[in-house]
């Protein structure tokens, strides 16, 4: 496999799941940067995100730990924490112990999507993930995928040109506006023509139009719009680090509702609405899975190019990996030359 370990992890909001699935009583355990973390919602409905082990004897809460009112109940000894991760009582009627305070983590709930925050010297967050406007769009759906992979890297395939027509059989690729940065934010936008063969006549290609917004190096929003369908979509490639040189990468998509089925084809009209709309969705995140995992097999085996040796055509790299600095500290480590 390739190397990717000359890249530390950066600092960012990454995905730990979706909120329909967090329902409130619910715990997750999620590995970020080789840190166990539990993820729940109280009773009345608050997020948190909490060191996994509890400070008093090190037991791990989300493995037989519960949700009591407000507060997540260690399996241990039933000493119980609140969403500041405060001990707020023991089992034994006694007062709780000062330094039983387990560390709760930056968490934000924004379009669906439960984000927490890492940064490898623990400040606070200076940006936020962007909050969509999500009427009259469909709740994602997704797949996770565990790969050989860097956040970085993943990233990175979107503003990679070159390999659209070699891997993944695009045609016609062209930028369709010049791309802008400002902070935390990095956004391109492409035009370009594949095969679609569940639109339209089998296998006729369909032109397209995608507009790529990067927001740090663990959410990537690729907003596709098919001008002859009339269909719009937001796919989001979600990167989050888990333990050394590997990723959980989920693979979202939510689809505007489509207000009259005959654009997308005559027959669409004999449809359930929600049904048609439940169909399309899915049909374009199976496409969406079948481009990633032909990506995949490049991504796992390749090795991480410093500095890269950069052609005309490749799409702005370059530029990219200077945006990316800022998400580090280790600027050693990332130097690039610039391009």
């Amino acid at each position: 496999m390739g190397q990717k370990a000359t890249l530390p992890i950066p600092n960012s909001w990454y995905t730990v799941g979706f909120s329909n699935e967090l329902r409130p009583g619910a715990i997750w355990t999620r590995t970020l940067a080789e840190r166990e973390l539990v993820i729940f919602r109280t009773r009345s409905g608050q997020p948190c995100a909490m060191d996994a082990y509890c400070p008093h004897l090190g037991a791990h809460m989300g493995i037989g730990g519960q949700v009591d009112g407000e507060t997540i109940r260690c399996p241990f000894h039933a000493f119980r924490f609140d969403t500041e991760g405060v001990c707020v009582a023991t089992n034994y009627g006694t007062k709780p112990p000062p330094t039983a305070r387990a560390r709760v983590w930056p968490l934000r709930e924004v379009n669906g999507i439960v984000f927490v925050y890492y940064d490898s010297r623990d400040l606070a967050p200076s940006w936020e993930p962007p909050a969509l406007d999500c009427e009259n769009w469909t709740t994602p759906i997704f797949e996770i995928f565990d790969i050989h992979d860097h956040p970085q890297e993943t990233v990175e395939n979107g503003v990679d040109i070159g390999h659209f027509a070699v891997v993944h059989g695009y045609s016609s690729v062209d930028l369709r506006k010049d791309l802008t940065i400002d902070g935390p934010r990095f956004r391109v936008s492409y035009s370009a023509r594949r095969p679609m063969p569940y639109l339209g006549a089998l296998g006729a290609a369909v032109d397209f139009d995608f507009e790529l917004d990067i927001y740090g190096l663990g959410f990537s929003l690729v907003t596709v719009t098919v001008p002859k369908y009339h269909i719009k979509t937001r796919l989001f490639i979600l990167a989050r680090p888990t333990v050394r040189e590997r990723i959980d990468l989920a693979l979202a998509l939510s689809l505007k509702r489509i207000d009259d089925p005959a654009t997308v084809h005559p027959l669409a009209r004999l449809l359930p609405r929600k049904a048609l709309n439940s169909v399309i969705a899915r049909t374009i995140h199976q496409s969406l899975i079948h481009d990633a995992k032909q990506d995949f097999v490049i991504w796992q085996n390749k090795r991480y190019v410093h500095p890269p040796a950069l052609a005309e055509g490749d799409g702005p790299i370059g530029k990219y990996r200077v945006w990316a600095r800022q998400f580090y500290h280790e600027q050693a480590a990332l130097a690039v030359e610039e391009a």
